[in-house]
C-alpha cells in the first residue's frame, strides 16, 4: 500500500522544479476557483515558503560575499568592474524605457484607495542620507531587518581583512558557505507547495478583477520589462560581447527568471544564479562576487516599475512633464532601485521620493503605493525575474568579454 502511494511522489520528483511549480499553480487556480474557503487556509503554505526566504536571504548574501571576497587570491583577475559597469547602464536604459512607454502610452489610475501605510523618503539627498546610515549599521539588526546595503558593506570588509587569516579559517568560511547555499536549496525545493499556497490564497483574496481594474498600468509595466529582457539587455550584451546574445538571454530567462518570479526575492535565488553561472562555465572568482552583489543594486526593474507608475500619478493629475524632468526621472529611478533590497516589493515604497519631482504630495503617492500592492502579484513577479535573470546575463557578458579580450 505504502509503495503504490509512494510511487506518484516519486514520478513527480522525478519531473524537476520547473514542471512542479507549474503543477503547483494549476492546483493553486482550480482550488480558488471551487473552494475559496480552502484557499485561505492553505495560503498559509505561502506565507511560510516567504518567510522561509526572507530569513535565509540576508545571511546568505552576507557569507556568500565574505566567503568570495576572502577566498580571492590576490593579483588573480576578475571581471567585476566590467559587471558593474553594465548593471549601471543596464538600470539606466531600463528607466528610459519606462519613460518612453509612459509617454506613448499615458495610464490613468483611480485614486481612491486606502492609503498605504509606510514612511517614503523625502528627496534624492534623503535618499543617500538613509542609504550612508544604513550602510554603518549594526551587522546584527542588519541581519535580522535584512538591511542588504549594511549586510553588503560588512561582509565586503570582513571578507578584505580575512583575505589574509590562515588556511584553516578561510576553509572554515567556505564550508559555511556552502553550508547556507545548501540550506536555501532546500527551501527553494519547497517552492512547488508554498506557490501553490501562495496562488490559492491571492486569487481567494483579491479574485482576477483586482488584476483586470489596472490591466493597462499592467501591461506598460510588463511590456517594459520584456522589452528590457528580449531586446535592450541582448542589444547592451552584443555590444559588449560583439556576439550573438540571444542563446545567452534565453539561457538567462529559463535557467533563472522563472524561479525568481515566484520566490519574488533576488537574494533568494542568488543559489540559482550561482548554479547557473557554473554550468554557464563562468569565472567563479568573478560570479561569486557578482551575483550577490547584483540582487544587492542590480535593480532594472525596479527602476521600470517606479518611473511608470510616477509619471502615471503625474498623467492622472494633469501635471505636464517635459522632457529634461524626464531624464531627470530615470537618474532618479536608476539611483533608488539602487538602493533597493532583494525581497518582494521593495520598489513600491520609493515611489513617493520620484513623485516628488512633480510636487505631487505623500498623501496622493501613498495611494499609487496601494495600487502597487494590489498589481504586485504580477509586477513585482515580473520585475524580480527581470532583476535576477540580467544579474547572470552580465557577469556571463563581462566574463566573455574578458576572454576576449584576453
Amino acid at each position: 500500500m505504502s509503495t503504490s502511494l509512494s510511487a506518484p511522489f516519486k514520478a513527480l520528483n522525478r519531473l524537476g522544479l520547473i514542471p512542479q511549480i507549474v503543477i503547483g499553480i494549476l492546483c493553486g487556480i482550480a482550488v480558488a476557483t471551487l473552494s475559496p474557503e480552502l484557499a485561505t487556509s492553505v495560503s498559509l503554505l505561502g506565507q511560510v515558503f516567504i518567510s522561509a526566504l526572507k530569513a535565509v536571504a540576508p545571511v546568505l548574501v552576507f557569507v556568500l560575499v565574505m566567503a568570495a571576497i576572502a577566498g580571492h587570491q590576490r593579483g588573480q583577475p576578475t571581471q567585476i568592474h566590467s559587471v558593474l559597469v553594465l548593471y549601471l547602464i543596464g538600470t539606466l536604459v531600463a528607466a528610459l524605457v519606462a519613460v518612453v512607454a509612459s509617454f506613448a502610452l499615458p495610464t490613468e489610475l483611480t485614486l481612491n484607495t486606502a492609503q498605504a501605510s509606510g514612511n517614503p523618503p523625502g528627496g534624492v539627498i534623503e535618499i543617500l542620507r538613509n542609504l550612508l546610515l544604513s550602510a554603518v549599521a549594526n551587522p546584527v539588526s542588519a541581519l535580522m531587518n535584512a538591511n542588504f546595503i549594511a549586510i553588503l558593506v560588512w561582509a565586503v570588509s570582513l571578507g578584505l581583512v580575512l583575505r589574509s587569516a590562515s588556511a584553516a579559517t578561510k576553509g572554515m568560511i567556505e564550508d559555511l558557505s556552502q553550508a547556507v547555499s545548501s540550506l536555501v536549496r532546500w527551501v527553494i525545493r519547497l517552492a512547488p507547495l508554498g506557490i501553490f499556497g501562495l496562488v490559492a490564497g491571492t486569487l481567494a483574496e483579491a479574485g482576477i478583477g483586482a488584476l483586470l481594474e489596472y490591466a493597462q498600468l499592467l501591461s506598460v509595466i510588463v511590456g517594459c520589462m520584456l522589452f528590457v529582457a528580449l531586446v535592450t539587455n541582448p542589444l547592451i550584451v552584443f555590444l559588449a560581447t560583439r556576439q550573438n546574445p540571444y542563446p545567452l538571454v534565453f539561457s538567462c530567462l529559463r535557467g533563472s527568471a522563472i524561479t525568481a518570479f515566484f520566490t519574488r526575492s533576488s537574494a533568494a535565488n542568488i543559489p540559482v544564479n550561482l548554479e547557473l553561472c557554473k554550468r554557464l562555465k563562468l569565472d567563479e572568482d568573478t560570479y561569486s562576487i557578482s551575483i550577490p552583489l547584483g540582487a544587492t543594486i542590480n535593480m532594472s526593474g525596479a527602476a521600470i516599475t517606479i518611473s511608470v507608475m510616477t509619471l502615471a500619478t503625474a498623467h492622472t493629475l494633469g501635471i505636464s512633464v517635459d522632457f529634461v524632468t524626464a531624464l531627470l526621472l530615470c537618474v532618479v529611478s536608476a539611483l533608488a532601485a539602487c538602493g533597493v533590497s532583494g525581497v518582494a516589493g521593495g520598489s513600491l515604497l520609493l515611489i513617493p521620493m520620484a513623485a516628488s519631482l512633480f510636487g505631487i504630495s505623500a498623501d496622493v503617492a501613498m495611494q499609487v503605493v496601494a495600487i502597487g500592492f494590489v498589481i504586485s502579484v504580477v509586477q513585482d513577479s515580473t520585475e524580480t525575474a527581470l532583476n535576477s535573470s540580467t544579474d547572470v546575463l552580465f557577469t556571463a557578458a563581462a566574463s566573455r568579454r574578458g576572454e576576449l579580450s584576453d
